[in-house]
């Protein structure tokens, strides 16, 4: 399994929608972080899976919720690099200004 590192902002994307959906609904901002937990579990384990998107960024989509984790994998250090968890609706290049 390769090495998860989330980089901040990509922490904020889960912690802000995992706030939002539990204005929707009490529990569901904790449903939504074991998506990602698992997707990104998933990633670790099959870091080359997704396809690449943006030159060397790959995008996997959550299983229940509409979001796609943007990541790159650092073959060197046996590294998943995740730098953004954003809604599908969201503009995909917004990733970039990270």
């Amino acid at each position: 399994m390769y090495k998860l590192l989330i980089l901040p902002n990509a922490k904020i994307d889960i912690r802000e929608a995992a706030l939002w959906y539990n204005h929707q609904q009490n529990g569901l901002g904790k449903k939504f972080i074991s998506d990602v937990r698992k997707k990104i579990h998933f990633i670790g384990q099959n870091p080359t899976g997704s396809n690449v998107r943006y030159n060397d960024v790959r995008t996997a989509v959550l299983n229940i919720f509409p979001y796609m984790i943007h990541y790159t994998v650092d073959e060197d250090i046996k590294a998943v690099i995740v730098s953004a968890v954003l809604h599908t609706s969201r503009d995909p290049q917004l990733w970039q200004e990270r």
